[in-house]
């Protein structure tokens, strides 16, 4: 199942109040697994965020790297 910014919002909102509440919150919920997990997803959407940021910077240095290849008449097109 994926969740949507809204869900993930609703989700942390919720568990939030049962942070809150304490000694009253509702018994069995499992506020810290999910505060937990919360952070993890987080995490994981910064992971996704720096890859994509690499492998946008790789391909833009292997395209001036076959650009220059070219230039030198090092183009490797076959001869």
């Amino acid at each position: 199942m994926i969740l949507d910014a809204n869900q993930l919002a609703a989700i942390r909102q919720r568990n939030d109040e049962e942070l809150r509440l304490g000694p009253r919150a509702t018994h069995g919920y499992p506020a810290r697994t999910v505060q937990d997990l919360l952070h993890t997803v987080e995490a994981m959407k910064r992971e996704k965020r720096k890859w994509k940021k690499l492998a946008q910077a790789r391909g833009k240095a292997l395209a001036d790297i076959r650009e220059l290849a070219s230039k030198t008449g090092n183009g490797g097109s076959g001869g």
